[in-house]
């Protein structure tokens, strides 16, 4: 009997190793689905919204660094899907996307459920192709494969339903994908020019972005022969601050003063494998060098007096033998006390823990920390729960965090702890969750039950969009349409089928964390935080102090005096740092 061109895509898929597809099936994907459940070689994991199933295909491929494979059907599938694939894409995540598509002979004819998947994910993917015919579809499946995993990004291949059924065809191109990483090491000469601007430094301050996630062991020798503090990149922390005795935490939006003022007060600040995108945290009157793998990146982001292009780990190894090793150090230890007075500082929050529905968040997230195995992996929800996550989780050299750290997306923590759970299922996975975030994409908590996931989902429910708050706040807006009403979360768990617990008393927080990570099953922990706790930012300007000056005598005005009261008090030792 002859082959389906659906069951050569999946013994495609099988072959390169893709272990599941993330969707919901329906008409134009039911061929794929009946030939995922024939081979047995993958499995199809039914998600509840076809947005969830991409972002668990790119926390799969960000955590395995192999090929994941996502679908949705025709019109509402595709775009669904959209969301999630720029995440991935923008994430570095090889993930591959089937996009069902509506029988062939109805192109361009406005036919229901059409969507042009050219123009629709033309911007979130580096292939993006319809195949029409059987000859078409193994080439231009092996082509999308071979350039999602090289070029570490979305492809995307458009299945028409009738193509599916239709005899398949062997193809003339190879069916199986080669990943063909290589180090890229720069020329002598600008290794040369590198060493010997650095050995004539007196102060120097090392950047490290996600592109130094494999030179940890190089970067701390660097900086130990520089005497030089190491600051690094919210996406990068697991990787870089562990067994790094010359850290100095981040900067940028999330970040702290000590890693903003070490790179600030350098005389040259050397940029690592780091695209970080927010330039009024960079400074201006230093020299700084940048190195990256993708030297279309370089100079994109600050005014950079040195490109070099290399992966940072071949880069290091060959410039540390010219690297003479410093006796002043002077620099490299006014930045680490400057470090421990931050965490001096943030440790107060963790010793005031708040009160009845207004535990610190500061406070639950060390918690956290404190309780999680060394090989957790964390998934962050943008927004105020990144900030505490940034602070308080700890590096162990085998821990995980993953979040939308490139795309900004809502509701991103609890389907990558889905993709991480089905990925690692012998690890922890804690699912850090915004109250907004979680609301917005709450269905899929049954696919968490639906497989016996064992995901521990912890709530920081603020009753408020905590982010947005704090950003019209420093404008000088008054505070509007950001407050949550919330359904009762615990018992949403309960109805679908999950433990839950809700956390109201600080006291309540350590034995109820404890309880639930012990779980074996999943569960979901209901934390009803402080609304007016605040993340300042390492640089205030004062611009934004005025806005957030003009916001609380706002709030004065309109009867509202506790509210500012309670936000000075909540924020204090923020506000003094930063100030």
């Amino acid at each position: 009997m002859a082959k389906k061109v659906a069951e050569q895509l999946v013994e495609m898929l099988a072959k390169a190793g893709v272990k599941r597809i993330y969707a919901v099936t329906g008409d134009s994907l039911n061929e794929v689905n009946d030939a995922v459940r024939k081979s047995g070689k993958i499995k199809w994991i039914h998600v509840r919204h076809e947005e969830v199933g991409a972002f668990a295909a790119g926390a799969e491929a960000q955590l395995s660094g192999e090929l994941a494979c996502c679908a949705g059907s025709s019109g509402p599938g595709h775009v669904h899907l959209i969301n999630g694939l720029y995440d991935a894409h923008r994430s570095g995540a090889p993930v591959i996307a089937i996009a069902s598509a509506i029988p062939s002979h109805e192109f361009g004819t406005r036919y229901f459920q059409e969507t042009d998947i050219i123009k629709l994910f033309d911007d979130c993917s580096y292939y993006n192709q319809m195949a029409t015919t059987p000859e078409q579809l193994p080439r231009m499946l092996q082509a999308g494969m071979q350039t999602a995993i090289v070029r570490k990004g979305v492809s995307v291949i458009g299945v028409p339903g009738d193509l599916t059924i239709k005899d398949a065809v062997a193809g003339d191109t190879s069916k199986a994908i080669y990943d063909s990483f290589s180090e890229t090491t720069p020329a002598n000469v600008w290794v040369e020019k590198l060493s010997d601007m650095l050995n004539k430094a007196k102060r120097v301050t090392i950047f490290c972005g996600i592109g130094s996630k494999d030179a940890h062991d190089e970067i701390v020798e660097l900086s130990q022969k520089l005497k030089a503090p190491v600051a690094y990149s919210f996406k990068s922390k697991m990787e870089i601050q562990y067994d790094n005795p010359h850290e100095v935490g981040m900067t940028g939006l999330l970040g702290m003063p000590s890693g903003y003022r070490s790179m600030h007060e350098a005389e040259i600040l050397l940029l690592l494998g780091t695209d970080f995108p927010y330039a009024s945290f960079m400074p201006d009157n230093n020299i700084i060098v940048q190195v990256d793998i993708k030297a279309n990146r370089i100079g994109r982001r600050a005014k950079v007096d040195m490109g070099i292009c290399g992966d940072v780990k071949s880069t290091l190894t060959t410039l540390l033998p010219h690297i003479q090793t410093k006796e002043d150090d002077t620099f490299l230890k006014r930045q680490l006390e400057g470090y421990k007075r931050v965490k001096d500082h943030l440790a107060a929050y963790v010793n005031i823990k708040g009160e009845e529905n207004k535990i610190h968040p500061e406070y639950v997230m060390s918690v956290i920390n404190k309780l999680a195995v060394h090989d957790a992996i964390f998934t962050v929800d943008t927004g105020m729960t990144c900030v505490w996550g940034a602070r308080y989780l700890e590096a162990t050299g085998k821990r995980k965090m993953l979040g939308s750290f490139n795309h900004g997306s809502m509701a991103n923590a609890m389907p990558q702890a889905l993709g991480a759970a089905f990925s690692y299922p012998d690890r922890q996975v804690i699912a850090l969750c915004g109250d907004g975030g979680l609301s917005m994409l709450l269905g899929d908590l049954a696919t968490i039950v639906q497989y016996k996931l064992p995901i521990k989902i912890i709530v920081f429910n603020n009753r408020a969009l905590g982010m947005v708050k704090l950003e019209m706040e420093v404008a000088g807006l008054p505070d509007w349409q950001t407050d949550m009403y919330n359904p009762d979360f615990e018992q949403i768990a309960k109805a679908m089928g999950m433990k839950g617990m809700t956390i109201g008393h600080p006291d309540n927080v350590l034995p109820g964390l404890s309880l639930a990570l012990c779980e074996n099953g999943p569960v979901l922990v209901n934390i009803m935080t402080d609304p007016n706790a605040l993340a300042m930012p390492p640089k205030v300007e004062i611009d934004q102090m005025t806005g957030f000056a003009q916001s609380m005598f706002k709030l004065i005005m309109n009867g509202k005096s506790k509210e500012v009261l309670d936000t000075i008090q909540s924020n204090f030792w923020h506000i003094k740092e930063v100030l």
